[in-house]
């Protein structure tokens, strides 16, 4: 059974592999576009992840760099003497724009912490110094994106009303919410508009971007160019991926080398064409989503670049570097001006659902489908809701609430594994003669006709007896889809970030001191132990006794402290549940069944 164990876990393994190909080309596809839809720069990327921005892109630019040769001007020059700054702060935010671009200088969670207990600050300075800062503009001119972006705007005079706390105009432009400011550049040729509306307790910002080259509209997109302020390591930043939502269709972007799940490739500076409800970039737990007021003439323009930072961002003296990729999206319309709203904030399902997005069938109206549960999600995402609501209503403690969801989940796989016991006993009475069967076919080659005898006989035993050979591995299969979830989910819990319990500062982050994983050893060789397995060939119980629970503490040694405590409290309750079975006539029938055979093989 042991040996047929490893052979379960390495088919699982494989059929996950494989079904997810399968699920790409036969899964349901991206709806067709209109067709009035406008051309896109090029093919939807989940269709042709192959494909980069050729065509569109040169004629957008032939066609600015063409208005820009006429004349006359066709505006009066309007900039700022100075640079100034604008802050805007409502419940959950606060916005720092400079006139400067008109672009965020800061935007800081106030409900979010960093590592250092401070209030998180979302904007990745380091990256958005050298590629950008969050609601630049993005043009298919390189020459009228760095003017537009680096311009001094003016911005209009702010009424007494909207300044915070009703200070005079000399004092710096600190507004209330809700609020709206806008942004005016023109050097007679060029003109752009930005405007920015707030509200009073949600993560959304309106969004306008208006841009002209003598009178005629530029296709120029607001972005946020430059990943997060809460990266700081390479996993972190690895974690990125673009995703975009059309009706019930969800694709994503990534830069991983490798994944369970098909992923197409980032392509810096590709164009993907619409139509989509929202498309944007994030991280592990943030994200920076964009709802386009027009969705079929939507379209995305993938960033990604690269920077280099500390390996050890604690240790000064460390001068070791990474280089890591920077992901960052820049989302309008394709039909001259934009008009969207934008999500920035955490990718908590609460938040993420109280975002409505109109015109969405076959899926929820709302952001929850930033939040990658996997394949799994099925089970991942009923499992973290149920976890929520322990929290909420049993005990204040995220690490409380997995352990108590652990014992009820063990305590319903019970009958499981009792039928998993039983089934084993059944194989053991009929192995003597499953063997006898074995020996008297062992002349006969696979391919004779005379084996197939061998087959007929087994099976024919295996019904009189009431045995299902598989009826020892049914019920671990049943069991690991709940561990794949388990991980996925505490992987992408936004609410499980900085969570304390006991020792451990962070549930989303591995175990500082890593005794949960070497708990996880000791636990998984004592009940590999308390399991009845003699009459094993030596070399197999030396591997599921000490290769299995050595490998497995290894897997979970940089894993989420959530998930190691989840995997721990099981092996805890199993080997309590193991010590009860012992005790029982089954039990005790099984244990002497095999030692009996373990002192025959011995003879």
């Amino acid at each position: 059974m042991e040996r047929k164990l490893l052979v379960v876990f390495a088919l699982t393994f494989l059929i996950i592999i494989l079904f997810q190909p399968l699920l790409k080309k036969y899964g349901p596809q991206p709806p067709a576009k209109p067709e009035s839809s406008q051309a896109a720069p090029v093919q939807n990327q989940a269709q042709l992840p192959s494909q980069t921005p050729t065509q569109l892109p040169a004629q957008i630019s032939k066609a600015t760099g063409a208005a820009r040769g006429k004349a006359p001007p066709a505006s009066a020059p309007l900039q700022a003497a100075s640079e100034s700054e604008t802050v805007i702060e409502n419940d959950v935010y606060r916005i720092v724009f400079t006139n400067r671009g008109g672009r965020v200088k800061s935007w800081v969670l106030k409900k979010e912490t960093d590592d250092k207990g401070g209030q998180l600050e979302l904007v990745n300075s380091a990256a958005a110094e050298k590629y950008g800062y969050p609601l630049t503009l993005w043009t298919y001119d390189e020459a009228l994106r760095n003017e537009v972006n680096s311009a001094l705007y003016v911005e209009p005079t702010l009424p007494q009303s909207a300044r915070k706390d009703g200070a005079p105009p000399a004092a710096s432009n600190t507004l209330t919410v809700p609020a709206e400011i806008i942004f005016k550049y023109s050097d007679g040729d060029v003109s752009v508009e930005k405007s920015y509306k707030f509200d009073r307790d949600s993560y959304v910002v309106g969004v306008r971007t208006s841009v002209e080259v003598k009178g005629a509209q530029v296709t120029a997109f607001p972005m946020w160019p430059a990943g997060f302020g809460d990266q700081i390591t390479a996993p972190q930043y690895a974690a990125s991926q673009m995703a975009y939502q059309y009706d019930g269709k969800v694709e994503r972007l990534t830069t991983s080398s490798w994944t369970i799940l098909p992923a197409i490739k980032v392509v810096g500076g590709a164009t993907v064409s619409g139509p989509f409800h929202w498309a944007g970039v994030s991280d592990q737990y943030f994200a920076a989503a964009f709802l386009p007021a027009d969705p079929q003439n939507a379209a995305m323009v993938t960033l990604r670049n690269a920077i280099e930072i500390p390996h050890n961002a604690s240790d000064p003296n460390n001068k070791q570097m990474d280089k890591v990729d920077v992901l960052g999206a820049a989302v309008g319309s394709l039909k001259g001006s934009t008009d969207a709203r934008l999500y920035v904030g955490p990718k908590s399902l609460a938040d993420l659902e109280s975002v409505s997005v109109p015109g969405i069938t076959g899926a929820e109206p709302d952001l929850r489908k930033i939040i990658d549960f996997g394949w799994l999600g099925i089970i991942a995402r009923p499992l973290f809701l149920w976890l929520k609501w322990m929290y909420i209503h049993i005990v204040a403690n995220w690490g409380w609430a997995i352990l108590l969801q652990t014992l009820v989940i063990n305590l319903a796989l019970l009958p499981l594994r009792l039928s998993q016991m039983k089934s084993m006993l059944k194989m053991q009475r009929v192995a003597p003669q499953i063997k006898q069967i074995q020996e008297k076919y062992k002349k006969y080659s696979l391919r004779d006709p005379e084996k197939a005898k061998m087959n007929q006989e087994i099976s024919a035993l295996y019904k009189k007896e009431g045995v299902n050979p598989a009826g020892g591995c049914l019920p671990m299969l049943i069991q690991m889809p709940f561990l794949f979830a388990y991980y996925r989910m505490l992987n992408v819990a936004m609410d499980l970030r900085h969570a304390p319990w006991l020792w451990i500062r962070d549930l989303s982050a591995p175990d500082p001191w890593h005794i949960l994983p070497i708990a996880i050893i000791v636990t998984m060789v004592a009940l590999q132990r308390m399991t009845p397995q003699a009459g094993m060939d030596p070399a197999q119980q030396k591997m599921m006794n000490i290769m299995m629970p050595g490998m497995f503490g290894l897997m979970t040694w940089n894993l989420p402290a959530g998930l190691g405590l989840y995997w721990c409290a099981g092996q805890l309750i199993m080997i309590v549940q193991q010590a009860v079975m012992n005790r029982t006539s089954l039990g005790r029938e099984m244990r002497e069944m095999m030692a009996k055979r373990a002192r025959k093989k011995e003879k």
